[in-house]
């Protein structure tokens, strides 16, 4: 019964009344802090974890699980290592390259860019860029031939289309009975690919393994060995157990330290974003110490006839922790839902923003990725609930334990 009544008169107090109506003015003020607290963080949570999948995403289509190369130089007798490399059990596949800096002329246009000699028939097991063709086919490079697959930034930047021309101009200066000059060779566009991410579209171009070795004149050797995996978080252990194995002068080295910049600095702003946000949910709860410390001097009368009937202290101080709880649960239920309504429709809430705006938030020539990726995690959303809950309830505390100390006589002096 003790317990019925207090819940029955705590959620009482959450109701308007016509005497006071400021006080439920300031508990729904209280309700839409809260909420708009959650509702954010748990948007701006699944955004960045939608980045970083989409991100690494992106990256692993483009670069390996594990590279193995040579300190100080190309990789000789790649074939011998690689045979090595493909015994690991959880090596799925092995592919050698040859990766230099040139410059590629179309017309008046000259653009810089990555050179990466493969071999499709290799390649494509290792990575997906296969599976990102936009025109041609990774199979079109042929020794002997040629031919070179670009990035759609790169050709719209060349102004190049399948099957045009372009100048392909190395580093390395070839020296010939006039003096040194650069090496260049004509290249044909035999396909364009896109993976979605600006730096690899704007400045990879890819020919056959053959053709890289003879310009750039490694002879047999490679750069290395990008290898695909069955695990992508298996990664490290592999690199540092192909490091053991090897021994010097190779080198393993995983996707994680390769692009561990990107990943560093998404969680760094995960981790800011998560603190920063969480001050708007707690600003939101402690709002309710207000709405309570209001309550409590309004209900003075009450408290004060409560206690003459037999309540005890503890009873008064939960009828109140009822009541601010329960404004609490109130923001944080809304909040969620709201939250994961918006999170899970981002895809679609972002492009009619935008249409609405008349302008794009992110740019694909300013940003690694041009659409707003979301990925909601349970895990997160009951982080953030809970720890709005927690919040709520300490805010409750101290305007409590306020009203448990009301003394009966000093607050009916002047009823």
């Amino acid at each position: 019964m003790r317990r019925t009544f207090e819940w029955m008169i705590g959620l009482r107090y959450t109701r308007a009344k016509r005497r006071n109506r400021f006080v439920s003015f300031i508990s729904a003020t209280s309700i839409i802090g809260i909420t708009l607290g959650v509702t954010a963080l748990i948007v701006v949570i699944s955004v960045m974890n939608g980045f970083q999948d989409e991100l690494r995403e992106r990256i692993l289509g483009m670069t390996a699980h594990v590279t193995v190369s040579e300190r100080g130089g190309s990789l000789g007798d790649w074939q011998m290592v690689a045979e090595r490399i493909g015994e690991e059990p959880s090596v799925r596949a092995v592919a050698p390259y040859v990766q230099a800096e040139a410059m590629l002329s179309a017309s008046s246009e000259v653009s810089g860019a990555i050179i990466r000699g493969i071999e499709p028939e290799r390649e494509s097991p290792v990575t997906d860029i296969g599976a990102h063709m936009t025109e041609g086919t990774l199979e079109a490079l042929e020794p002997g031939q040629f031919g070179i697959v670009l990035g759609s930034a790169l050709a719209r930047t060349l102004g190049v289309g399948l099957g045009d021309r372009l100048m392909l101009i190395s580093a390395d200066v070839a020296v010939t009975p006039v003096g040194g000059m650069l090496r260049q060779r004509r290249f044909t566009v035999v396909g364009l690919f896109e993976v979605g991410m600006y730096e690899y579209d704007r400045g990879t171009a890819m020919i056959h393994m053959a053709d890289a070795q003879a310009l750039f004149r490694t002879g047999g050797n490679v750069s290395g060995l990008r290898l695909k995996l069955d695990d992508i978080f298996g990664a490290p252990a592999v690199a540092r157990d192909l490091n053991q194995q090897l021994g010097y002068p190779y080198v393993a080295q995983d996707w994680t330290q390769s692009n561990a910049n990107f990943f560093r600095a998404i969680q760094i702003e995960r981790t800011v974003m998560f603190i920063i946000l969480s001050l708007i949910v707690a600003v939101a709860a402690f709002n309710i110490v207000s709405t309570l410390v209001m309550l409590v001097t309004d209900k003075q009368g009450d408290i004060a006839i409560l206690r003459t009937l037999g309540a005890s202290p503890g009873s008064i101080m939960m009828i109140f922790i009822i009541t601010g709880v329960f404004i609490g649960l109130i923001g944080t239920a809304v909040g969620v839902g709201v939250g994961v309504l918006i999170a899970e429709n981002i895809d679609v809430i972002v492009p009619w923003i935008e249409g609405v705006v008349g302008t794009q938030f992110m740019p694909a020539d300013v940003y690694y990725i041009s659409e707003v990726p979301s990925r909601l995690d349970w895990g997160d959303v009951g982080l953030i609930a809970l720890m709005a809950f927690v919040l709520s309830f300490l805010a409750t505390l101290y305007p409590a334990w306020r009203a448990s100390r009301v003394q009966p006589a000093q607050a009916l002096r002047y009823e």
